[in-house]
């Protein structure tokens, strides 16, 4: 095969992707979509979790989706169809609604599942492509995807059926997120770790609370010493109810020696109006600031009244950047 047919056959594969996810995206303007709100709904009431299950390469799929709904505030785990008749339908409670994946609906693994909602009141929650399927008969809410063609070029494959399915359970997990008013900080308890963790991190996490701060009838000789007595480049004037009035930096103490040094009050040296930020403001968008104000730290403050300090370097080895 040339190197042109062989981009034609990757182009053709996403196009035909592409294609089914558009008209996934279409349906759900209609009947589809009606159900599936229907079935978000119904989730929210329910206190157990969400079952996930699927067979061969629509297992794969409800694993992620199962993943995908716990990190976002749903419960859910994956029980695999055919270990379920041998003892795994005991993960299943009453309260917990089942989302079984099958794009024909007649995995005939699913039967013990399907039987045992049925026996038991659970809900079920299917995403097929054939309503009137074992599955799709069966279901409580049949989430019934548009047939589209699979990229495979003979058609066994399953390709683009699965990327219709994990739209369609990200759709349900998002529906879920969106409906519960799931925060970033709420996501960041189920991700605590790695990069996305760190993102995730606020001003509050990272803060030092041992300030260096000087009240305002303060000299600038006395500012200086307790702003060096720290690591953070920089010190805080406070007024009497200990609102901050402005901050001493390396910069201000240069411009004064540049002027010769006076031993004056710290409030005439400081910067007044300085750069803050608020406990819950996210790491980034404190890398941000400080890479556009050219500063290397910040006071946290609430209503005026500084709360800690964070500098550059406790964001860097967060991994924030």
């Amino acid at each position: 095969m040339s190197d042109s047919h062989l981009r034609e056959s990757l182009r053709r594969t996403v196009q035909l992707e592409a294609d089914g996810l558009a008209a996934l995206r279409d349906a759900l303007d209609g009947t589809l979509g009606d159900t599936l709100i229907a079935a978000v709904r119904m989730m929210l009431g329910k206190s157990g979790r969400c079952v996930v299950t699927g067979m061969g390469k629509s297992g794969h799929v409800g694993r992620k989706i199962a993943a995908t709904l716990a990190s976002t505030g749903t419960p859910a785990h994956f029980v695999h169809p055919a270990e379920a008749s041998h003892g795994d339908l005991g993960m299943i409670l009453p309260e917990d609604v089942i989302l079984a994946l099958s794009w024909s609906g007649a995995a005939p693994e699913l039967g013990s599942i399907i039987g045992y909602a049925h026996r038991f009141g659970v809900k079920l929650v299917a995403i097929t492509s054939v309503a009137d399927s074992p599955l799709g008969k069966a279901a409580d809410y049949p989430l019934i995807l548009p047939r589209m063609p699979e990229a495979c070029p003979n058609g066994l494959a399953p390709t683009t059926s699965t990327t219709m399915q994990l739209a369609m359970g990200d759709a349900f997990a998002m529906g879920l997120l969106e409906a519960r008013g799931f925060s970033a900080a709420d996501f960041r308890v189920f991700h605590p770790g790695g990069k996305l963790g760190a993102q995730l991190l606020r001003a509050s996490d990272l803060m030092h609370a041992d300030m260096p701060l000087v009240a305002e009838g303060a000299t600038l000789a006395e500012a200086i010493v307790t702003m060096t007595s720290k690591p953070f480049g920089t010190g805080g004037v406070v007024d009497g109810e200990g609102r901050l009035l402005g901050v001493i930096t390396d910069g201000d103490i240069r411009r004064a020696f540049r002027k010769g040094f006076v031993d004056r009050p710290a409030v005439e040296a400081m910067t007044r109006n300085p750069i803050v930020a608020a406990p819950d403001s996210l790491a980034p968008d404190l890398v941000k600031t400080m890479n556009d104000r050219r500063i290397t730290s910040m006071f946290v403050v609430v209503d005026g009244v500084p709360r800690g300090v964070i500098h550059l370097h406790d964001l860097l080895r967060a991994g924030v950047v």
